[in-house]
């Protein structure tokens, strides 16, 4: 992040990263979900919303959009949305699981992309799919690396830009034991591919549940192993040598005013419908994209940043499981009656053992 803030209600120029989950729709029911994407409405635009949505974004002259979900792919008129930003000069970076992705669309949709990353959260089908909630999620997944891993491959013969894609791993405990197979047995069979990233899993969304909290997120130690110099020396070690390995603890995407105040903003984070969140990763919005102007609720976010409820619980979280109980503080009080009846019903979570 760039810009900076006196403060945390200050007010800036606009955010310099914006996330957009453009759907939620998705054919995968992932443990640890941050939107909940599959288990609940689509909100999915059409052309014309979506296109309102995309110029209303870039008057705030971002330096990226990252376009998530849900699944991205299942989206008509992506390649539209894309191709409007792009020739804005604004880079777009795309999250997919790779379940829908296929030589078309490859051509068609990702080529135009600064970054695509492939979701890969286990390095064996076992653990993938069952954090992903579906069998052959996995599979899907390496098929889309392969496609991408060609592609890039063929620009290259050709004396263009390659692709940049790669694999993005969100580590629960689960998958903490696999980061060297990344490494040994899954990137070695995309050398084209440009890098590995590693992120622990935030306490967010479905992954703030209790249950999940006590089998899955990564407790502290666990968390500073994974982005040790150390760890994240061995593992680079490990990779072919056009790909770069990065770890990250998420840390800092718990907004707190303390480092607020130092200069951190956060991204701004948009909903399927054109609604933005008062912080990102967090339950609640400010207004629409669609019937209000993209600075003035980029200053209302950053307002939500000072509010004395925001201060009180996020200024003594040091933990991760201090974060989680933050977290289901905060979306309990700023959620609508809809976000929190569905926040009531979100499944228990399971450990492996009693879920089979």
């Amino acid at each position: 992040m760039t810009a900076k803030a006196t403060g945390p209600a200050a007010t800036v120029a606009g955010p310099k990263d914006i996330v957009w989950d453009i759907t939620y729709a998705c054919p995968l029911r992932c443990a640890h979900c941050y939107s909940e994407s599959g288990r609940r409405a689509s909100r999915q635009l059409d052309r014309a919303g979506l296109l309102q949505v995309t110029d209303a974004l870039l008057q705030l002259d971002p330096l990226g959009i990252v376009l998530a979900g849900g699944e991205p792919l299942v989206v008509p008129h992506l390649r539209e949305v894309v191709e409007r930003i792009t020739a804005a000069g604004v880079q777009v970076h795309l999250y997919t699981s790779g379940w829908r992705v296929t030589p078309a669309i490859v051509e068609d949709v990702l080529r135009l992309c600064t970054t695509v990353s492939v979701s890969l959260d286990g390095a064996t089908a076992e653990v993938h799919d069952r954090i992903r909630g579906r069998a052959g999620s996995f599979d899907r997944a390496m098929n889309a690396l392969g496609l991408l891993d060609e592609a890039a491959r063929r620009a290259r013969l050709r004396g263009e830009t390659p692709l940049c894609a790669g694999i993005d791993a969100t580590i629960v405990r689960s998958s903490l034991g696999q980061l060297e197979d990344f490494c040994t047995t899954v990137a070695p069979r995309f050398p084209e591919l440009a890098f590995l990233s590693f992120g622990a899993a935030m306490p967010i969304g479905l992954a703030s549940r209790a249950g999940f909290v006590d089998h899955e997120l990564l407790d502290d130690e666990q968390a500073d192993r994974l982005v040790s110099p150390e760890t994240v020396g061995r593992l680079q070690s490990l990779l072919p040598p056009s790909m770069q390995v990065s770890a990250t603890d998420n840390r800092l995407l718990q907004y707190r005013p303390d480092r607020v105040a130092a200069g951190l903003l956060p991204a701004m984070q948009v909903e399927p419908d054109g609604r933005v969140r008062a912080m990102a990763i967090y339950e609640g919005t400010v207004g629409s994209l669609l019937t209000e102007a993209p600075l003035t609720l980029w200053e209302r976010s950053m307002a939500r940043l000072a509010d004395p409820f925001v201060v009180e619980t996020l200024s003594p979280v040091r933990t991760m499981r201090e974060w989680a109980e933050a977290t289901r503080r905060l979306d309990r009080h700023f959620a609508t009656d809809d976000d929190r009846d569905r926040i009531d019903r979100r499944p228990v979570y399971l450990p492996l053992a009693e879920s089979r």
